[in-house]
Formats: structure tokens, sequence, C-alpha cells
């Protein structure tokens, strides 16, 4: 215990000048708009970040979308060829030759349907009587009939669908209700 009474330590509280002072609260200033610039910066980088992935995350979901749908315009150029196919398949020829032309010509309707299939194209074939759904029938004309409205009474060509987008409406013919006549009497 000796040894510590040999060295006092001598501890004086300095008071710190009035310049000194003015130099710490520069420095706190200082010290307080730094702490706010990077907090800033901060929130900005995080900012930049966020908007970087959602970019990049839209980026994708187009390619992907572009990718998918990348054979429409050439889908629709098809589609008159194969209506061409539909009316030459819908007939029966007489003569063995042509029954020969039209096995063949059936095997090549096959194989482009197939090949159309497997690029995700889906044929829109609705039934007669069938009750008419607007989201993938255009209807082109209109038939009084006595029975149930929106019914298919004909079918004008079939419809075609990519994946889940529509590339051409069935054409169909619907029944509407037959108006009753008025007498010319009771007018």
């Amino acid at each position: 215990m000796k040894h510590n009474e040999d060295k006092e330590i001598n501890e004086e509280v300095v008071e710190p000048t009035k310049k000194e002072k003015k130099k710490i609260e520069k420095l706190e200033e200082e010290i307080a708009k730094l702490k706010s610039d990077a907090e800033h910066w901060k929130n900005e980088y995080y900012r930049a970040y966020a908007d970087t992935k959602n970019l990049r995350n839209n980026l994708e979901k187009d390619h992907s979308e572009a990718m998918k749908y990348r054979a429409e315009g050439f889908i629709e150029n098809l589609l008159p060829i194969l209506d061409s196919f539909h009316l030459a398949l819908g007939s029966e020829p007489e003569d063995p030759n042509l029954k020969n032309y039209l096995t063949g010509f059936q095997f090549i309707y096959k194989n482009l349907v197939s090949v159309l299939e497997s690029e995700g194209v889906t044929e829109i074939s609705p039934k007669i009587n069938e009750k008419f759904d607007p989201n993938v029938m255009e209807a082109v004309d209109t038939v009084e009939d006595d029975g149930e409205s929106n019914l298919i009474k004909k079918i004008y060509g079939k419809g075609y669908k990519l994946h889940d987008r529509l590339v051409r409406p069935a054409m169909v013919s619907v029944t509407k209700k037959k108006e009753e006549k008025k007498d010319n009497a009771d007018a």
C-alpha cells in the first residue's frame, strides 16, 4: 500500500477555454451532419438497390413473357393455312387418286397441329348447342330460335389460343329468342 501512496496521482479537472468549446461544438455539429449524410446515403443506397432489384425482376418477367409468346405473330400468319386445311379435309373426294392425296394432306395437317401444340397452341372448337362464351368466341351472326338464347347454332371458324392468350376467337352464329309478332289491330 505504501507503493500507492508514493505515487500520488494528481488529477485536475481542466475546463476548456471558450475557443476550445467553440471548436468542440463545431466538431459535434460536423459529426451530426456527417451522421445525417451517412444515414441519407444509406437510405439512397437501399432505395437504389430495391429499384434495381425490381427492375431486374420486371425485365426477367418481360423476357419470360416475350419468350412464351414469341410465336404469336407467326401463328397468326399460319391460321389461314389451317383454315384451308379444314376446308380441304372437310370434303370427301370420290376419285381414288384424290383420296390418296387427302391421306397425305391429313398427315401433313396432323404434323402441323402437333408442332403447334408443342409450342403451346390450342384449338378452340365449340360444339353446336353449346353455350356461347364471349371470352373465346365471337358471334358473327344471330339466328332466331324458339329454344334458349346464346347457344351456338353454326360454327364458321375455329379459334386459337397461345398458352393462355387468345390469338383468334372462334367465329360462331348464336341463337336469340324469337320476338313475338304484335298484331297491327292492337296498335
